[in-house]
């Protein structure tokens, strides 16, 4: 009788470790969004909350990094054979 496949304990911190960047992320980028909302709303001043504001510009610095480095990655891993194709059929 062989014993049943258990996923290996490297792969599933892996999985995990991608889930909390990923939730990260997303929490990062709803703050954003809310801070953004409220002072469009005029709820507060940027001025009057110096600190909120200060942490909502590095977390926008670190979002754009993210995405910056998110896309240059993605663009490393096109596969040529599909870019020679579309641009032989003029796309």
């Amino acid at each position: 009788m062989a014993a049943p496949d258990r996923p290996r304990l490297s792969s599933w911190l892996s999985a995990l470790a991608e889930f909390l960047r990923e939730a990260f992320w997303v929490l990062a980028l709803g703050l954003i969004a809310c801070y953004a909302f409220f002072v469009a709303l005029g709820a507060f001043s940027p001025g009057d909350v110096v600190g909120l504001s200060i942490a909502v510009a590095v977390l926008v610095a670190l979002w754009s990094l993210h995405v910056w480095a998110r896309r240059r990655r993605a663009s490393d891993a096109r596969d040529p054979r599909l870019r020679a194709a579309r641009e032989r059929r003029g796309f």
